[in-house]
Parts: structure tokens; C-alpha cells; sequence
């Protein structure tokens, strides 16, 4: 057996290094220096996107989504209970009540035919997840958020460069939010961006971002003086994490190509086991008129213990395989702080059939066969 195969590897292209001492030379390694507006600027135009701002992390980006929303004390935000935490606790940190609902199984997404039962005169927001970087049906979502008059917020953590009916998703809804942790698509270790869909809220964004000061207005020469106006917080990264995010945005098509190669090979090698009438396994359903970035590739089993088996059997030959979330309404948290509305048909069942595989830019054809093989002697 050859080496070990991580589940993940953090991406790096090589020019990252050379930036980060570029903006140390620069002596200015605080936020909004010249490679954190690299960052934004790239995103605006590759996205088409209104207005982005780096932030400290996707966690952050959400909060200050839900913070813009005007969230408070007694409010409702619908989203889905198969998440990571960071969608409910953005919710929770304006003392708003997160209310979950069933997902889809084909796409593991918040379940939008399930959206206005849930809708009590308390709903201020919907928050969608494009879980797997395929997005959510958005068509329908912003059409109930706008007879009702609810907001929408994408968390997009796992869909940068994703698109729905050739829109990028983070743009469609209110705001959107990306993630550049060490397990997305592209890294500044922890970073993350929002962005915001109409101009008039980029003032306010930009007061909450930088610790409830006009401090931009002020470098904009539109004041004489900053000065505190409102409530804010600091979400600005280091000018060496967006350095070294440069360094891959610089390339994310060669990025996202190089993911893509891998996940259309686990989707050829798998595709038999998935047939209709084999039906071993259940493979990523990626609906029409989405594009998805590859973000990850996962296979769902028949049921807990086939997984567990799964992922001890990959593990033995050196191979790291990991399942997923644990639905938010389950969690200790989620039951203190949320509610479900209706029923868990599909939440927790396919949330224990779901297995992860190695994915990340850089891997090789002999890790992705490897992994391959392995997985199939399991089946056979």
C-alpha cells in the first residue's frame, strides 16, 4: 500500500508566498491594503457582483449578513437543520430564532416547497445553503421572500464560482456569503467575503465592517474626520491572508478545472454502482441550468452502518473518507436556541448515509485511482 490519501489538502498555486512577503514589504499587513481591494475587485467583476468585502471568515461575513438584515430579538429566520452551525449562530447572535426545515435529498438543500408553512408573522429572513456548491432553487425562494417580504441570504460558503441560470450564486439573493477556509476551493486559511446585492446597503456595511466608523468615507476624502456612528464590529482580515487568496484567485479557473477533473472521474467510476436496478449507491444530483465547482464528492450508502463500515474499511488502506453535518435541530445547541417546523422525513436519514470523499486541487491520478479502487472492493 502506498502513502496516506487526507481527505483534504489546503490549496496552494506558489505565487502565495511571494505576495505575503510583498505585502509585508509593504508595511501594511492590516485589512483593506492593496491586496484585500484585489480580492474584492476580482470578485465584483468575475461574479458580477454589486459590492464585496473580505471578511474574517464565512462565519463573519454571516453575521454581518444577518446584522444588515436588521435581525432581532423574537424575529424567525427559516434555513435549513443540514448545515454547519456558523448559519444558525449568525442567526442566533441577533437573538433571532432559527426555524429548520426538511431538505431535499436529491441535493441535500433546503427543501423551498417547505418554505411558506414555515412563514409566521415573526419571519423576517430566508437562509439558504448551496450545500455542495450546487445551488439552492432560487427562482422559487426569491419568489416567496417577495410576497412576503423577507429577506435572503445565501451562505455560498461552498459555491464560489458556482452558478444558477448563469447567475453566481452569493449574488442572487440580499447578500451573499463565501468561505476561504482551508477546506474551500480557495484558502487564506480563515477568510471569507460578503456580498451585498443593492448599493444602498453598502454604507452600513461598511460602517458594521469597520468597527461602526465612517473610517472609508474618510479615506474617500468624504469626510474630514472619522468618527463612531453606529454599531460595528471588525470584520477585516490581514492583508497577508487576502495576499495569499490573491495567489489563487489569480488562477481559480485552472483551480476549479483541476477539482473538476477529479469529480468527473469519481462520477464515471462510480456511475455503474448507481445504476438504475444495481442501486448500491446514490450519486450527487446536479439539476439543470446549475453549474456546480466541484467543491466536493460524496456518496450516499444504504443506511448508517454501511457508512460506518465504509469509512473504517477506507481508513484501514490509508485513505481518510468523512461524513457530514449532524443536523442542527438535533444538536444540543440546535434544540436550545431553534425549532424544526413539520417533519424530518429526509434530514437525518440521508445526513447518515452520506460519505465525503478525497477531494482537493493538486490531487493525483494515482491517489484519485487508488481511492477509486478501494472504494470498489468495498462494494464488491
Amino acid at each position: 500500500m502506498s502513502g496516506h490519501i487526507d481527505f483534504n489538502v489546503p490549496p496552494y498555486y506558489g505565487t502565495e508566498l511571494e505576495y505575503v512577503k510583498e505585502a509585508i514589504g509593504n508595511h501594511k499587513i492590516c485589512g483593506d491594503g492593496p491586496f484585500t481591494k484585489r480580492c474584492n475587485a476580482w470578485m465584483e467583476e468575475r461574479f458580477s457582483a454589486q459590492k464585496v468585502f473580505l471578511t474574517t471568515s464565512g462565519t463573519t461575513a454571516l453575521d454581518m449578513a444577518a446584522l444588515l438584515c436588521g435581525l432581532e430579538k423574537g424575529d424567525e429566520v427559516i434555513l435549513p437543520s443540514y448545515t454547519f452551525s456558523s448559519t444558525a449562530t449568525a442567526v442566533v447572535l441577533c437573538g433571532a430564532t432559527p426555524v429548520f426545515v426538511d431538505v431535499r435529498p436529491d441535493t441535500m438543500n433546503l427543501d423551498e416547497r417547505l418554505i411558506e408553512d414555515a412563514i409566521t408573522e415573526r419571519t423576517k429572513a430566508i437562509f439558504v445553503m448551496h450545500y455542495a456548491g450546487v445551488s439552492c432553487e432560487m427562482d422559487t425562494i426569491l419568489d416567496i421572500a417577495a410576497r412576503h417580504n423577507l429577506k435572503v441570504v445565501e451562505d455560498a460558503a461552498q459555491g464560489v464560482m458556482s452558478t444558477y441560470k448563469g447567475r453566481s450564486l452569493g449574488t442572487i439573493g440580499d447578500y451573499g456569503c463565501y468561505s476561504f477556509h482551508e477546506t474551500k476551493n480557495f484558502s487564506m486559511g480563515e477568510g471569507g467575503a460578503i456580498v451585498i446585492r443593492d448599493s444602498e446597503n453598502n454604507e452600513r456595511a461598511e460602517i458594521l465592517r469597520e468597527k461602526g466608523t465612517n473610517r472609508s468615507r474618510f479615506f474617500r476624502g468624504q469626510v474630514d474626520k472619522y468618527t463612531w456612528v453606529d454599531f460595528g464590529d471588525s470584520y477585516l482580515p490581514s492583508e497577508m491572508n487576502a495576499a495569499y487568496l490573491w495567489g489563487q484567485l489569480e488562477h481559480a479557473e485552472e483551480i476549479t478545472a483541476d477539482r473538476m477533473r477529479t469529480w468527473k472521474r469519481y462520477r464515471e467510476a462510480f456511475a455503474d454502482l448507481a445504476a438504475e436496478g444495481e442501486g448500491r449507491i446514490e450519486l450527487q444530483t446536479i439539476p439543470d441550468e446549475v453549474q456546480h465547482n466541484a467543491h466536493m464528492f460524496y456518496l450516499k450508502l444504504r443506511d448508517l452502518d454501511e457508512r460506518t463500515r465504509f469509512i473504517s474499511h477506507m481508513k484501514e488502506n490509508g485513505i481518510l473518507t468523512t461524513f457530514h453535518y449532524i443536523p442542527l435541530h438535533s444538536s444540543p445547541a440546535g434544540q436550545r436556541f431553534g425549532r424544526f417546523h413539520g417533519e424530518d422525513v429526509w434530514t437525518t436519514r440521508e445526513s447518515e448515509r452520506l460519505v465525503r470523499l478525497p477531494m482537493y486541487y493538486g490531487m493525483t491520478e494515482e491517489d484519485r485511482e487508488r481511492v477509486i479502487s478501494c472504494a470498489r472492493k468495498f462494494f464488491s
